[in-house]
């Protein structure tokens, strides 16, 4: 079976009934989605398909069919792919943001918060406080560090606005 990931289309030899985050962590190498729950519960194995977030630790290879996948590996790719300025880092901007608020503490749920900050930011640019908590609802902190993740989410906001909000 073929998936197209951060870009780029990858053979899978899996069965179609088997969760995407198991493709992508055994068959691809890629690390940022997390298993966590295992319920799609927790967040930490979010991923975007087709820009929209969804869960892969319960999603089945055959619903993904050629659709593109991107994980927390492929932001900045997809930051590019989006038309707009890189970053000096190379990285997406609300990975940057995550690294300059230090919101992560453990990393857990790092991977689903940011996933779900960037497509929230592709179709949001300039949030409000509340539209972000609302968007981040349903992912999982253990650490607590909730009030650096909105800071963070806030501070890639106004990056991605070119410095003004």
């Amino acid at each position: 079976m073929k998936l197209n990931v951060n870009g780029r289309a990858h053979d899978v030899d899996a069965d179609p009934a088997m969760p995407l985050l198991y493709a992508l962590a055994d068959d691809l190498g890629l690390r940022g989605p997390r298993l966590g729950c295992g319920l799609a519960q927790c967040g930490s194995c979010s991923v975007l398909v087709d820009g929209r977030e969804m869960r892969a630790c319960v999603t089945p290879l055959s619903a993904i069919g050629h659709r593109e996948v991107t994980t927390l590996e492929g932001l900045p790719g997809l930051h590019a792919r989006s038309g707009r300025a890189p970053t000096v880092s190379g990285l997406h901007p609300v990975q940057e943001a995550f690294i300059a608020e230090q919101a992560p503490q453990c990393g857990y749920c790092f991977n689903g918060i940011a996933i779900k900050a960037a497509e929230l930011l592709a179709a949001d640019p300039s949030p409000t406080e509340a539209r972000v908590r609302a968007a981040l609802d349903g992912h999982l902190c253990r650490c607590g560090t909730y009030p650096r993740i909105l800071a963070a989410v806030m501070r890639a906001s106004t990056a991605m606005a070119g410095g003004a909000r």
